[in-house]
């Protein structure tokens, strides 16, 4: 699709810019101003995306490229449908006027020339027969989005235009006569909960935040919404009022402050003053509105001075013989973005009606669910979501059995909560976190990090702290080494000594660190916990009440989790201990006390059979495990994820 100030040929520039001046693993990346989403596209595969654009049609595709990661099957289509694209393109068309014919084809009473009659009645028929699918419940949403886009993309191949729908040829173009063509796309699986809006970006900024912010606005007083009116009237399909010469709708709602001299340079501030991301790229035009000068005080003003880029890529946007610029060029923005004064989590993830909370005095991404300051193995961080709405809603005493890095215990609301495990090393660590004051707590890290010289390449200063922390033991020294360990993750050999190796260039304390650390130590002291170091036949139950409720993420026999083999210095994870597991819940479901088992019933092939034997007195949920940090994350597509309880949740009520 042809689109002003496509970034196609920028593409390479973009990444090299990041690589150049971002040296630590992100997570993700926004696109505020999406337009087509060829930026989100390029990146999708590395980053999660987040994008955003106020015109419809571009939402429209990036539901269907960025959000969606997967081919529709149409399965339940295929009833009646064979193959639905094939359908759409050679259908017999109604005999009778639509909106699309009647308003941009010459059959129509203003006999505009943007489409022949033959292609607007096939795309009235397309259109309308989508929608129908739709409301008759034939397609799902991402296979609504999935048709929609495969239209919108069509569409500019059949126009009679130069390059915008801001005026139609006269003559016709030969292009004009051709048959539209669905085109097939397989949007790109990158395995994350990628995020896209339909929001006036000023909106937005307020209510997001993340790694990489890259920033595309319009630079000249061009507004995209008349420019676009029409694929913008398909997308829709709301019957607007048209006016002109052009059948152009009404866009006062999208019209942007970057294409206005006047309104440009305080909406850029106020755009950049409320970003909260890590980074921002930017590119400009030095054709736009605002000056090279003026966009590089407002990245200073608000971002690390000292981590400033600016790139010129020279371009020729004219070349004839009357006009030849050579001195345009395209400004690629780089800056790392001061930290902010104030916490703020967001309670409801939703595009309207958002509800912030202040919570500290330094910066933090909004996140509905609390993360564990620890990349422990198997966390069940990614899977909150699912999880924790099948959870009862009154619970006295919650216990995590097997606690690991606490990303479950710590999001429960209950009056008290056990976190248990019996890797002593841990629960000293967190039970440290609990007494400590956390300004204490934060000094004693960073003065740690002054000290030993631990950076992102001193290999040799974390060989020597590691081998300090392994004579002393120290439970935030221990932290501080995790911080700066390959993936953030914690190892130990049979003698208990650490010996995670170090993560060059991609671990160290970071703001999303020290926020996931300042956020978990906050609620941790402010909740009723207790840590306890049972093996789990072991637990005490005798005293447990009517609601109180056991939570069990165990070691997965049929995965290859690194704590399941018992050469780690910790005992190991065997049928047996299966079996004993199961005794054991059975038992709490016989003095009526409510439990919820994770687990996997299969996984590349194998299954385990005597759990989804077990399993057939109780009440089985299927997840969708897209956690990135599992001990069987190599293989997703043959792991059955399963959440497994004693009784009917209020979700299933």
């Amino acid at each position: 699709m042809r689109y002003i100030g496509s970034k196609i040929n920028l593409l390479d520039k973009i990444e090299n810019c990041i690589n150049q001046n971002i040296h630590t693993q992100q997570e993700s990346f926004c696109d505020i101003f999406s337009g087509t989403g060829i930026v989100a596209r390029h990146f999708k595969p590395v980053y999660r995306i987040i994008s955003n654009d106020s015109l419809y049609f571009s939402y429209v595709i990036q539901k269907a490229f960025i959000e969606n990661n997967k081919t529709p099957t149409f399965s339940r289509l295929k009833k009646t449908v064979e193959n639905p694209l094939v359908y759409l393109e050679n259908e017999e068309t109604p005999r009778k006027h639509n909106f699309i014919e009647e308003n941009y084809s010459p059959t129509g009473k203003a006999g505009r020339m943007y489409f022949t009659s033959e292609n607007a009645q096939r795309i009235d028929f397309i259109r309308i027969t989508i929608e129908n699918w739709k409301k008759e419940k034939k397609i799902t949403e991402s296979e609504y989005y999935y048709l929609l886009s495969s239209l919108l993309e069509a569409v500019p191949s059949i126009s009679n235009i130069t390059g915008t729908y801001g005026a139609y040829l006269k003559k016709w173009d030969k292009r004009a006569f051709k048959k539209i063509e669905l085109p097939r796309f397989y949007p790109e699986n990158n395995n994350k909960k990628n995020e896209v809006y339909n929001e006036d970006a000023f909106d937005l900024i307020k209510h997001i935040s993340g790694d990489i912010l890259y920033i595309d606005p319009p630079y000249n007083s061009r507004q995209y919404a008349p420019n676009y009116h029409v694929l913008e009237t398909i997308a829709q399909y709301d019957n607007p009022k048209l006016n002109g010469i052009t059948g152009m709708r009404p866009y006062e709602n999208q019209k942007s402050a970057f294409c206005s001299k006047s309104q440009v340079n305080d909406a850029f501030e106020q755009l950049i003053k409320k970003a909260e991301f890590s980074h921002i790229v930017m590119s400009y035009s030095s054709a736009g509105l605002m000056s090279s000068d003026f966009i590089e005080r407002i990245l200073k003003d608000n971002g690390k001075k000292t981590t400033f880029s600016l790139q010129k890529i020279p371009y020729r946007k004219y070349k004839s013989k009357i006009y030849d610029d050579t001195d345009l060029c395209e400004y690629l923005f780089y800056i790392q973005k001061k930290e902010q004064n104030n916490i703020y989590i967001i309670k409801h993830n939703t595009p309207k009606n958002y509800e912030r909370l202040k919570i500290a005095d330094s910066a933090l991404k909004y996140s509905k669910y609390i993360k564990s300051p620890l990349n422990y193995i198997g966390g069940k961080y990614k899977l909150l979501q699912q999880i924790l709405p099948f959870f009862p809603k009154n619970i006295d005493t919650f216990v995590d059995l097997f606690c690991g890095g606490c990303n479950v215990g710590i999001n429960v609301n209950s009056k008290k909560i056990i976190f248990n495990d019996m890797n002593t090393i841990l629960t000293e660590m967190f039970e440290t976190f609990k007494k400590k004051p956390l300004n204490e707590l934060i000094n004693m890290i960073e003065e740690q990090i002054k000290k030993w010289n631990l950076t992102l390449e001193n290999e040799y200063a974390f060989k020597k702290f590691r081998e300090h922390y392994n004579i002393t033991r120290d439970p935030i020294e221990l932290y501080t080494l995790s911080c700066f360990s390959f993936n953030y993750q914690f190892r130990f050999n049979s003698n208990h000594e650490y010996n995670n190796p170090f993560g060059r260039n991609r671990s160290q304390f970071s703001k999303t660190m020290k926020n996931n650390l300042i956020r978990f130590v906050k609620k941790l002291q402010e909740t009723d916990a207790q840590f306890t170091t049972y093996d789990f036949k072991d637990f005490p139950i005798d005293d447990c009440k009517k609601n109180d409720f056991f939570y069990c993420d165990p070691p997965y026999l049929i995965t290859t989790g690194s704590y399941n083999d018992g050469k780690r210095g910790f005992k190991n994870w065997s049928q047996e201990s299966d079996i004993a597991l199961y005794n054991f819940l059975d038992n709490l479901n016989n003095k009526g006390i409510k439990f919820a088992l994770s687990n996997v019933f299969t996984h590349k092939g194998i299954s385990n059979d005597y759990l989804i034997r077990w399993a057939k007195k109780y009440t089985v949920h299927h997840l969708k495990n897209d956690y990135s940090n599992s001990c069987y994350n190599t293989e997703r597509k043959g792991s059955d994820e399963v959440l497994i309880t004693n009784y009917t949740s209020e979700v299933e009520k």
